[in-house]
């Protein structure tokens, strides 16, 4: 029998456990004549453990909370209605992007390119919402947005490749069983290491919970990291940049007079053949083809022959983002190398900064911070860790020690196993952190049987890493993913 003392520390203990907090409310949007009533759910989950200790069950332990937002169609079949989970990368990232930049029913006012929005922004209707074809379920990994470990817990547990993959995937089945969306058509909307979460989670699921997708939509996808890793002795990425690099050029009118389309198609036949091989004969290269390489590279790039020739044929992307307008005493961006910026000084062999993440930070986080309190009404006096420095500084990918991390073998035996599974790959011409060649170059060497291929489409915009910044390209996005969503529900 418990005595007083006992009793009185198994009430507090019990005070202490953590509960779900998710915060339930309707909306209406008017899309023209159409009025689409929806119901939000907000708010943070508990994840539990099964623990056993020397063979024996001691109960389902709490150790994570994990907020997501979940917007669910009123008055709709649930099992004909799909559902998309949807988060952003990092590692270290909320879902506050595609949240609020793409697919969500409100959306950040951010402007784009030479008319960014100012202070203290804005949040309006976002009439292209994939809701109107889906029920969105966005999700922030632990650390991320309201995401945290438990009281006792360790957050470090969580920032790692197969961890965030088995918390993630909980989080997933558990709303699928709780809101009985076992038979709903079902997708993964990811962007950036999201992508990567993505691909990783179409396997997971498929082998820890048997569900299968019916879709998976990969959103400036990293799929094979040797392919970006700029380390020694891999000469992969300098070939897989170029076409990138070759478009952000022409976009700042260093390669003049020509088609955009042209210059891509010039340089991906470049990155494809000649380069490549340059670069594979290192100093057995002749000075003919070194100099016929460094005039094209120049043409294609606008980089000077001397840069060029200095560098030794290879183009490091911080350093082509501080070199390409050094003239101008400016550097491009990072994830949308449309977008220009300062640095500390104009000398700097590389760009420290990204001025196209600084472009976008404030009208997002100052919409999400808004947004929650104000509309979803939930409260949370916990910072909103838009992106967590300490997650990704800290994360790990002990399981491909020694290796590049990849994840195409994952995609791979997820479309071998479910033929039925559809991949829609977005890309932006202008991202320099995922560039597009880089993306065809994986998903080329995809190792499923030929009739699988049509299974895959690839769709390109005229912006960067979060191409949805730009109208033109939001408006097509938006219409190529409800396309997608249409075509892959199998209804």
């Amino acid at each position: 029998m418990a005595t007083p003392e006992t009793a009185g520390e198994s009430t507090t203990a019990a005070a202490k456990a953590p509960v779900d907090d998710l915060v339930t409310t309707r909306h209406e949007l008017r899309i023209g004549k159409e009025t689409l009533k929806y119901t939000a759910t907000t708010g943070r989950v508990v994840l539990r453990q099964e623990v056993l200790t020397e063979g024996k069950f001691d109960g389902h332990l709490p150790k994570a909370e994990v907020f997501l937002t979940a917007y669910t169609l009123d008055d709709a079949d649930a099992s004909q209605r799909p559902v998309t989970f949807a988060f952003n990368g990092g590692p270290g990232s909320s879902s506050i992007w595609l949240h609020l930049g793409l697919l969500g029913p409100r959306r950040a006012v951010s402007g784009d390119v030479g008319e960014l929005a100012p202070p203290p922004y804005g949040l309006e209707d976002n009439a292209e919402t994939l809701l109107r074809h889906s029920d969105l379920v966005f999700i922030d990994p632990v650390s991320t947005g309201y995401s945290r470990a438990v009281e006792g817990e360790k957050p470090g547990e969580y920032h790692g490749f197969t961890r965030d993959l088995e918390s993630v995937g909980e989080v997933i089945r558990l709303w699928t069983s709780r809101n009985g969306r076992w038979m709903s058509p079902k997708f993964l909307a990811g962007e950036s290491y999201g992508t990567t979460r993505a691909a990783g989670l179409a396997a997971h699921l498929q082998d820890r919970y048997g569900m299968y997708l019916n879709g998976v939509m990969l959103i400036s996808a990293v799929l094979e990291f040797g392919t970006l890793d700029f380390t020694p002795g891999n000469d992969l990425p300098f070939a897989l940049y170029l076409p990138s690099y070759a478009a952000t050029a022409h976009y700042h009118g260093l390669v003049p007079d020509r088609e955009l389309s042209d210059v891509l198609a010039d340089a991906e036949r470049y990155a494809a053949g000649r380069y490549p091989n340059a670069l594979a004969q290192g100093n057995r290269l002749p000075d003919d083809y070194r100099a016929e390489v460094i005039a094209r590279l120049a043409s294609l790039t606008g980089l000077a022959e001397d840069y060029l020739d200095r560098v030794n044929l290879r183009i490091e992307h911080t350093r082509f983002f501080a070199e390409l307008l050094r003239s101008r005493r400016r550097v491009v961006g990072r994830l949308d190398s449309r977008f220009t910026g300062w640095d500390v000084d104009s000398a700097g062999e590389v760009s420290n900064d990204d001025p196209s993440f600084r472009a976008i930070i404030g009208p997002y986080t100052a919409a999400l911070n808004h947004y929650v309190r104000a509309e979803l009404e939930y409260h949370n006096d916990l910072p909103y860790e838009f992106l967590s420095r300490d997650a990704a500084k800290d994360w790990s990918f002990k399981e491909f020690e020694s290796n590049h991390v990849t994840v195409a073998d994952k995609l791979a035996e997820a479309m071998r196993a479910n033929p039925h599974l559809k991949v829609h790959i977005a890309s932006g011409y202008y991202d320099c952190a995922t560039p597009y060649f880089a993306t065809e170059h994986t998903v080329a060497r995809l190792q499923i049987p030929a009739e699988l291929h049509a299974n895959i489409e690839l769709r390109y915009y005229p912006a960067g890493h979060m191409m949805y910044v730009n109208e033109e390209s939001r408006l097509r996005q938006s219409e190529d993913l409800a396309t997608f969503i249409q075509n892959a529900s199998n209804r």
